[in-house]
């Protein structure tokens, strides 16, 4: 097995490395800790600057990963050891328990008859699952999970079973792999926004991150597609965008996170479609659309009602009625705004996943925790946005590459 390959991570840069190894001919082992594979691509509404939504490129990879005999995929799984030497490495992953088996046909019984409610992570928290859910419409395995930090093992779900899927007794277990070489792709988080007191995000309803305003507008999403209030379920007259929360900032992440920028023009559009005629504002301390990227720029920016603001939000104040104050320097024309918005979205930046939870062997990263490739521990190598903030094209691309430098490992010793 000592040409064999982990990647660690099932989101796009964990899945295209996987695959690309193994149609390259060797044996792979994916290992997610989520419940299901796709990490935040599925979690998008829509990819910029076409606009088109993400599940079309995830069935495919899908498809590519269920017709591969070379990969072997396990969710739920956390990587808890790593010994050895590139060539040769022991791997030691705990697989979590599911408390649904294989027999799983997702017809979602189980659901209907369970008496407890959960936040559901996939929407950040805007609405609630049951304690035994499916994690998403289109998830990949389509199996149901149990949150077993709600469940009390009532047993409605199993008599509803007629599958005999539902284990409430699993355990987990240990697994030891035998790789040549690692491949790193746990993604990003977004920046915490709670840290931000100034922006009242926890405290005011109505102030949302930009992931959140993702799962407002998409379809599968909390309220449907529809993007409303969350205080009171209210439609918007008007909506503001605050860019680099947190990023850019000694005192959060030191680093620009690359897609901010292009994630709320391109939410943006997403407001206008739905709302004509509702006041947008961005405000900004200086858009940064590369490339490419510039003619979406520009598009927006000619749309009717969007108006850029030149200045970093200082403060956000609510009123009794939980509409926001954004209080902002004006920096082109000197003075100090003061105006009034329906719903605030933080554009927060990109923590990569090491910056909580580090890799279990000696290995460097970047002062904001970003994974940095030490030539001194060759045969592990990150990919994706665990390395540095990047859009889903280009982590692919950096997935591809990660795959070659693994590949190229296991034929060295």
């Amino acid at each position: 097995m000592e040409k064999s390959i982990l990647v660690v991570g099932g989101g796009i840069s964990g899945i295209t490395t996987a695959l690309e190894a193994a149609e390259a001919g060797r044996e792979v082992f994916l290992v997610e800790k989520n419940p299901y594979l796709g990490g935040r691509v599925a979690q998008l509404n829509q990819y910029f600057p076409k606009l088109c939504p993400p599940n079309c490129g995830l069935e495919i990879n899908f498809k590519r990963l269920k017709q591969n005999p070379r990969i072997r995929f396990f969710t739920m799984a956390e990587v808890e050891k790593i010994s050895g030497q590139e060539g040769d490495f022991e791997v030691t992953v705990r697989l979590n328990p599911r408390y649904v088996n294989q027999n799983c046909t997702a017809c979602g019984k189980c659901a209907e008859v369970c008496p407890l409610e959960r936040p559901n992570a996939f929407n950040y928290g805007l609405d609630k699952t049951k304690a035994i859910y499916l994690p998403h419409v289109f998830a990949f395995p389509m199996k149901y999970v149990i949150d077993k930090q709600v469940c009390d093992s009532c047993g409605k779900c199993v008599e509803a079973c007629q599958y005999n899927a539902i284990e409430l007794d699993m355990e987990p277990k240990t697994i030891n792999l035998k790789v040549g070489a690692i491949v790193w792709a746990t993604g990003w988080q977004p920046y915490d926004a709670t840290k931000l007191s100034y922006y009242g995000f926890g405290r005011y309803e109505n102030v949302i991150t930009n992931v959140m305003m993702e799962r407002l507008a998409a379809g599968n999403g909390p309220t449907g597609g529809k993007i409303v209030r969350p205080s009171d379920g209210k439609e918007i007259n008007s909506i503001a965008f605050v860019q680099c929360a947190g990023s850019r900032d000694e005192n959060h992440l030191h680093c620009c996170s690359n897609v901010c920028c292009l994630a709320t023009l391109k939410q943006a559009t997403y407001v206008r479609k739905q709302y004509p005629g509702a006041k947008i504002s961005i405000f900004f301390i200086d858009i940064r659309a590369r490339g490419k990227y510039e003619d979406f720029f520009v598009k927006v920016q000619n749309e009717d009602d969007i108006t850029l603001i030149k200045g970093k939000a200082g403060e956000i104040k609510e009123d009794a009625d939980k509409n926001l104050t954004v209080i902002a320097e004006d920096q082109l024309n000197q003075n100090l705004l003061e105006e009034k918005f329906d719903l605030v979205v933080l554009a927060t930046g990109m923590a990569p996943g090491t910056r909580e939870d580090k890799i279990p062997l000696d290995v460097c990263y970047d002062e904001d925790g970003f994974f940095d490739t030490d030539p001194q521990t060759p045969g592990i190598y990150g990919a994706g946005c665990v390395k540095q903030p990047l859009d889903v094209a280009s982590a692919v691309r950096d997935a591809t590459a990660a795959a070659l430098k693994a590949i190229q490992s296991t034929v060295r010793r």
